[in-house]
């Protein structure tokens, strides 16, 4: 009883609305084939093993595995035994001979079988199967998710420790700057004005350094959080302007994202889930035929219970349907097709967030390539400035002030620079998440790669345990 699934229509462009490299889509790379950094490649092996919401992930799976034998256990019948003995005396006589009372030692084997007419088991395991499925999908998307993350933090420590070193940098200078302007007010050649000014840019950029320091070392500690340790530091390899990226950045089909977003998969299982259980709750509100019998032994005495004469048996057919709780049965079932509404509903917003990320990903990614080139082009103007000014002071023709004022550009112009390279990496990084990138099941890793987890199930064989029966027992 009940619809089946179909997957619902949805509106698909041909082609993405920025323009992209032609060819195999990103995602097809595997993440140890994205990432060149050995740093950063020991950095995700380590959260792949060890990230407590993964593991907590996986537990899911294992526990969604069990619901589905549980449910798949209702086509079989049921066998239960019971046993009786009035061994602090009693309180009445034995009615029936051959037939239990609370007052007579007996033993008895209880079997009911439900056949199933209207289906509901089956729904019922239908949706236990998309349950797991969409846990082993949930499980995906929190490796893709832990990937991305563990990179983007890693280019942030890159980018902190960049702009460190531009700080200290800075820091030396306008150090060096404050004891010439001393020497220079002492010789009546500068004012106290032109002093104060060269030691609020210096105590600026003490400030900037430490805070700096403080936004590297809170990245350390949520980097150590996704590994699963306690925080520590982070070793470093490639500096931000080293790390290798593939410049082309295809990212494919539109329709690709239908088929490898873990979001995306499991809102749709969850759908399926949903449409099941209309079934079920239908099914429920109609009779339920059964397979009912019992066999025991039952004697007023311990003595007398093995003997011939003290079995008793009955078998037969039941017919049980609702009555009083029909209308509540029926509530039921406009509650799942409600649930289902909901369930199509957030599958229909999972995809339009899955195009709009990529689009963002894209836009930024085409955007933040003129970006790098024009501010490469300032901090190159900004060098040459620098030195000019620093010429002309030295002979005398302009003030010390165009020097300070050639620093301070220099600097800031040096640190957004190093923003924006930390940006274009991320960008990339985020395109490879929102088309669904990071683990392919028929991709191994190579040797020095270890596996996403010791019980990582592999997606094909879930699909065939959950989808075959005669697999549950293994």
């Amino acid at each position: 009883m009940g619809p089946d699934y179909l997957r619902p229509q949805v509106e698909v462009t041909e082609k993405f609305r920025v323009s992209h490299a032609e060819g195999k889509s990103i995602a097809n790379l595997a993440w140890w084939e994205l990432f060149h950094d050995e740093n950063l490649q020991r950095l995700i092996n380590q959260a792949l093993s060890g990230n407590k919401e993964l593991k907590q992930a996986e537990a899911s799976i294992e526990e969604m595995q069990a619901r589905l034998r549980i449910a798949f256990m209702d086509f079989l019948p049921t066998l239960e035994a019971d046993a009786n003995a009035p061994v602090m005396g009693t309180l009445g006589g034995f009615l029936l001979s051959g037939f239990p009372t609370p007052y007579s030692y007996f033993g008895r084997a209880t079997l009911n079988w439900e056949i199933d007419l209207w289906g509901r088991i089956r729904r019922t395991n239908e949706a236990a199967r998309a349950d797991l499925m969409a846990r082993e999908e949930n499980r995906r998307g929190i490796v893709l998710l832990l990937i991305s993350t563990v990179a983007q933090f890693y280019f942030d420590l890159l980018q902190f420790q960049t702009q460190l070193d531009i700080a200290h940098r800075a820091l030396a200078s306008w150090k060096e700057s404050v004891a010439i302007s001393h020497a220079q007010l002492q010789g009546g050649i500068i004012s106290r004005l032109d002093l104060d000014q060269f030691e609020a840019e210096y105590a600026n950029a003490l400030a900037r350094v430490a805070e700096l320091e403080r936004k590297l070392t809170q990245k350390e500690n949520e980097l150590s959080v996704l590994l699963g340790k306690n925080p520590h530091t982070i070793s470093q390899g490639h500096s931000l302007v080293e790390q290798t990226l593939p410049i082309e950045v295809p990212a494919g089909i539109p329709s690709e994202l239908l088929q490898r977003r873990p979001d995306i998969l499991q809102a749709e299982q969850a759908l399926t889930a949903a449409t099941a259980r209309i079934g079920a709750t239908k099914a429920a509100r109609f009779p339920r035929l059964s397979v009912t019998g019992f066999l025991g032994v039952a004697s007023p005495a311990l003595s007398n219970l093995l003997l011939s004469g003290s079995e008793f048996g009955v078998g037969g057919l039941g017919l049980a349907g609702p009555i009083l709780n029909a209308q509540s049965l029926g509530f039921e079932q406009r509650a799942a097709e409600a649930r289902t509404r909901q369930a199509l509903a957030q599958y229909e917003q999972t995809i339009l967030i899955a195009f709009k990320e990529v689009e963002d990903a894209l836009i930024a990614i085409q955007t933040v390539k003129d970006q790098l080139i024009a501010q490469k082009k300032q901090v190159d103007a900004l060098h040459s400035a620098l030195h000019v000014a620093d010429l002309r002071y030295k002979g005398g023709i302009t003030s010390y002030v165009d020097v300070l004022l050639a620093k301070r550009n220099l600097f800031d112009a040096e640190f957004s620079l190093s923003t924006t390279q930390r940006f274009h990496l991320v960008s990339i990084v985020q395109l490879y998440r929102a088309l669904g990138g990071g683990w392919l099941p028929d991709k191994d890793a190579p040797s020095s790669i270890p596996s996403v987890s010791d019980n990582k199930i592999d997606d094909k064989r879930t699909f065939e345990r959950v989808t075959n029966p005669k697999m549950i027992s293994q």
